[in-house]
């Protein structure tokens, strides 16, 4: 595999880089970023990983959140792949909800879109290898967040490998994708019209099996995609039912920007702490 370093820079004493490799899961050009804290005591370093949403890719979080102040604070690697494959090759779509920048971190199945677009496999195995392999003294230890779309990536990827991740948190997630207009779309867009096979990728059918890692969320009151697209009447009905541990908080006056994120960001890496050591 070749892997290559395009940029490093130096943040609050450890290192924020960008890598570029071929993926053989995705069949193209992929851009990663992942930040490295200076370890200077020399520990055993735990790794988060962010996903991105809609129309994002690797840049949004590492850029605007502040994120490597907190990432330094608590001596923990944050990776930072992109939202979905890319490259004139790969499929697309007019529509900013859709094709590439939204790949919703699913395996599609259906043509043109099976391809390319195995966004799940991609994160959950090969770029996992690559990780180990750039965290100096890794822990082993893991955990996932994300904000709307990769929310939703998030919450699924993590209640998939339930004993891999340790915490799941998430800002402003699609919680009921299969039954919004964004995951509607979506979901028979690249899986088709059989919606038994959405519930392997909807957080609110998941969330029904047990053993799940605790969970986070975090939502703003004043978020223009509230309550249409990011509705959590089901997802919680079955939690509660299914007795998971979920914190879901709602913050008064707050949308869906990287304001919002920035805000809230310390409670989330606090909490994610928590569980990794």
């Amino acid at each position: 595999m070749r892997l290559k370093l395009i940029e490093k820079h130096r943040s609050f004493g450890g290192e924020q880089c960008k890598y570029t490799h071929y993926s053989e899961v995705l069949q193209c050009e992929m851009t990663f970023s992942i930040y490295l804290p200076s370890n200077k005591d020399v520990k055993k370093i735990p790794l988060i990983w962010w996903l991105s949403g809609l129309t994002c890719t690797d840049d949004n979080f590492s850029q605007k959140s502040g994120f490597q102040r907190l990432a330094e604070k608590y001596q923990v690697a944050v990776i930072i792949p992109d939202t979905s494959p890319r490259g004139e090759h790969v499929a697309d779509d007019d529509g900013w909800d859709l094709g590439q920048g939204a790949g919703f971190y699913l395996n599609a199945t259906q043509d043109p879109w099976a391809k390319h677009y195995h966004m799940y496999t991609y994160i959950v195995v090969e770029l996992t290898a690559i990780a180990q392999t750039l965290v100096p003294y890794f822990s082993g230890e893991e955990s996932i967040m994300g904000h709307s779309m990769g929310g939703h990536g998030a919450l699924v990827i993590g209640m998939k490998n339930g004993t891999r991740f340790k915490a799941i948190s998430a800002f402003s997630p699609i919680l009921s994708p299969g039954r919004v207009p964004w995951g509607i779309k979506a979901f028979s867009t690249y899986l088709g019209g059989d919606q038994a096979a959405w519930n392997e990728w909807d957080a609110s059918e998941l969330i029904k099996e047990a053993g799940m890692p605790p969970i986070l969320i975090t939502q703003g009151t004043e978020d223009h995609f509230y309550p249409e697209q990011l509705d959590e009447t089901h997802f919680l009905k079955n939690a509660q039912e299914n007795n998971q541990v979920v914190h879901y908080e709602k913050s008064e006056g707050y949308d869906h920007s990287y304001f919002f994120i920035a805000t809230f960001l310390e409670d989330h890496f606090s909490f994610h702490m928590q569980h990794l050591r």
